[in-house]
């Protein structure tokens, strides 16, 4: 691979930016609706130049690090102006269901082409100013390809996403991606944001340790993207808030009952649950 085109210069574009950067012999260019950050990514040598549709034509591949709906008004208008033809796009939203249901036709329409991708990795601030060149080192990384079984497509994939140093690729369909992700993802960061309202939060300080911090972290979270990533995966995330509230109703209840032995039954049933699906 020698050109490769970044859309979306946030935490995550600018990190996939700086990554394929550090790899001799790649040319990277990117682009972003705020076009300081796009002449900001050049002074910080993070891209050789900037993602402009003369430039699309002789890109090996583009990855698109914006939200769902941006993912796909990006590709309809570049796609029917015939600008991806030959190309391989790998988005990096945080939902693939309705992505990977209107680019998949999209892309065999019009010869390019499309694979769903979701970086495993991130920070609790936004910005490019926060991008890193090793973000994705040793993290996995899930990729969701039109079929699971070409070979040919999924070596290829791993070659273009080789230099940004991820410790695993997985593949998954994109509904196999989307309900683990409410589970892994979505449901910590709203659990996390709903912690932080208790009216004890603003006299944390000088009590606190890394109990709060582990699970209040995510609670300082991009509004506009999660609105988005959690209403595009409503069905399965409701499914998760479900299964949390009522196991969260059992803890509440044997408090109220004062009941030691059940309180201790489902502390324990936590505690050897987290064993056996994470390991010791």
């Amino acid at each position: 691979m020698k050109r490769v085109g970044i859309v979306g210069l946030g935490l995550i574009g600018g990190s996939l930016a700086k990554a394929y950067k550090r790899t001799q012999g790649i040319t990277v260019l990117g682009s972003d609706l705020d076009r300081s950050i796009v002449e900001f990514a050049k002074l910080a040598e993070a891209i050789d130049g900037e993602l402009t549709d003369v430039e699309l034509i002789n890109c090996d591949c583009i990855l698109l690090a914006i939200f769902p709906q941006g993912v796909i008004n990006w590709v309809y208008d570049k796609a029917k102006k015939g600008l991806l033809k030959g190309t391989t796009v790998i988005d990096c939203a945080g939902t693939k269901g309705r992505v990977c249901a209107e680019l998949f036709p999209m892309a065999k329409e019009h010869g390019f082409t499309f694979v769903g991708g979701h970086p495993m990795a991130g920070l609790h601030r936004s910005g490019f100013k926060f991008s890193r060149e090793d973000l994705f080192d040793g993290e996995p990384m899930v990729i969701v390809p039109p079929t699971n079984d070409d070979i040919r497509l999924l070596d290829d994939i791993s070659t273009l996403l080789k230099p940004l140093g991820f410790g695993r690729i997985s593949v998954a369909t994109a509904a196999e991606h989307d309900e683990i992700i409410a589970f892994a993802s979505q449901m910590p960061h709203i659990i996390s944001n709903a912690f932080v309202k208790s009216p004890t939060a603003p006299r944390h300080k000088g009590y606190s340790a890394g109990s709060y911090r582990d699970l209040s972290r995510v609670a300082r979270l991009d509004p506009d993207m999660w609105t988005e990533l959690f209403l595009e995966n409503k069905e399965f995330l409701l499914d998760e808030f479900n299964y949390f509230i009522q196991a969260a109703e059992k803890y509440r209840d044997a408090l109220k009952d004062n009941d030691p032995k059940k309180l201790r039954e489902l502390l324990d049933e936590g505690s050897r649950i987290k064993r056996e699906v994470d390991g010791p």
